[in-house]
């Protein structure tokens, strides 16, 4: 399994304390096809608690995860994990950041224009209050 990495160093779960979840790059090492997306670390889920169900957040499933773009993960699936890198650009803490950060390193980095990128598309939503209370405390 091709592991994530975070300023060059592997990124376990014992670093996602307080994080919401990350930015990261994909790169494929035969092309230099690039890859940028969001993922959460965790996710909605219910558990019974005296009968009832309540509300929980559980870890997601993103120490496997190849993006959504199904152009990458066949690719990775027929040339193999070993020839791509998983970096993890920004770790955020708040949903609101993710899809805000995510945003900005796809038009930043001209992700949808260029042929070097698997990205083909963005939708974002953000709440520009808590995008202003996140960056200007």
């Amino acid at each position: 399994m091709s592991e994530w990495l975070y300023k060059n160093q592997p990124f376990t779960s014992d670093q996602t304390e307080g994080y919401y979840g990350f930015i990261y790059l994909i790169t494929n090492k035969l092309d230099g096809k690039k890859y940028v997306g969001r993922k959460y670390l965790t996710r909605a889920a219910t558990k019974q608690v005296n009968g009832k169900k309540k509300k929980i957040r559980k870890e997601s499933d993103w120490q496997n995860y190849w993006s959504s773009s199904d152009l990458l993960k066949e690719q990775v699936k027929t040339l193999g994990e070993e020839n791509f890198t998983r970096e993890i650009l920004h770790l955020c803490k708040t949903r609101s950041e993710c899809n805000y950060m995510e945003t900005r390193e796809i038009f930043i980095r001209d992700a949808l224009l260029k042929e070097d990128y698997y990205n083909k598309w963005v939708s974002v939503r953000v709440n520009a209050s808590t995008l202003k209370n996140l960056f200007y405390k």
